[in-house]
């Protein structure tokens, strides 16, 4: 059985029971609009944890656009639908007031690591994560957090959050879920209009075009402009950065025999792409 929460101290009173009986408990922290993404990750909790809780809330913190936001699906019913066939036994899903009560002023922010690419591109937004993901790991007490690949930024956040405050959670990253043609899966995908649904997997198509090329030697900044040219020519809008950076830092690539990662944020018919590939 699936139980829905919507405060912090029913949260906690049933984590302390399941701590009491000597379970490992996993949390899936979501946005909601779940997808078959978010339910790997539910399901790869599910095969290391005693007990599994997923969090639905659309953080208005890691927002810089207003419409955005507003725009952000929220699909409730469903996605506790989908949970209760995962088997996930417990859905937290708190308001905005509950997260943040009257006189919040606290915000985290996670330095190097946060600053490039997502970082310039939508200023705030990182404080916005690593503030809500503290709050959501003090809330839920959770032994292991579930993140997807796909947010590689977002998941060298949240490990640089956890070791830099010595948090008692183990980060699992997991691999990026891909529809059949190649696109990461997003609970944006939903908003591309059927034409733009065809041509949005040209972006990992690019990006996979892009490493092949810096393997055989070309230069990095070839590379990539090649791959712009590439989306653009395919009808992306624009595209905000396509880049080759240092896995675990995102600094810039200065050391080739360093895991590297390959990441991207383009736009196509009004709606905001990114992925990430290893190179």
């Amino acid at each position: 059985m699936t139980v829905i929460l919507r405060t912090v101290a029913d949260l906690r009173a049933l984590v302390r029971g399941w701590k009491a009986e000597g379970h490992l408990v996993g949390v899936v922290p979501t946005m909601g609009a779940l997808h078959d993404g978010h339910l790997s990750l539910a399901r790869r909790a599910k095969a290391e944890c005693g007990r599994v809780i997923t969090t639905i809330f659309v953080n208005p913190k890691q927002f810089n656009n207003p419409d955005d936001l507003k725009k952000y699906p929220r699909t409730e019913d469903a996605d506790a639908a989908l949970l209760r066939w995962v088997g996930v036994e417990a859905i937290f899903a708190p308001d905005p007031a509950e997260v943040y009560p009257a006189g919040f002023v606290t915000n985290v922010s996670v330095g190097g690591v946060s600053q490039p690419l997502e970082g310039a591109s939508r200023p705030g937004h990182f404080d916005g994560v690593a503030t809500v993901v503290a709050k959501l790991f003090g809330m839920t007490q959770a032994d292991r957090a579930y993140f997807g690949q796909k947010d590689w930024q977002q998941l060298q956040v949240v490990q640089r959050l956890v070791a830099d405050l010595n948090l008692a959670v183990t980060v699992v990253g997991c691999e990026t879920v891909r529809d059949p043609d190649g696109l990461a899966m997003s609970s944006r995908n939903v908003r591309l209009s059927a034409a733009a649904r065809q041509k949005a997997p040209a972006l990992y198509a690019a990006m996979l075009a892009a490493a092949r090329d810096f393997r055989a030697g070309v230069a990095v900044d070839q590379a990539m402009s090649r791959a712009t040219a590439t989306l653009l020519a395919e009808g992306f809008d624009s595209v905000e950065y396509i880049d080759l950076r240092d896995a675990e830092t995102l600094g810039p690539m200065t050391d080739p025999t360093r895991p590297l990662r390959m990441l991207a944020a383009a736009w196509l018919d009004g709606v905001r792409l990114i992925d990430n590939i290893a190179v």
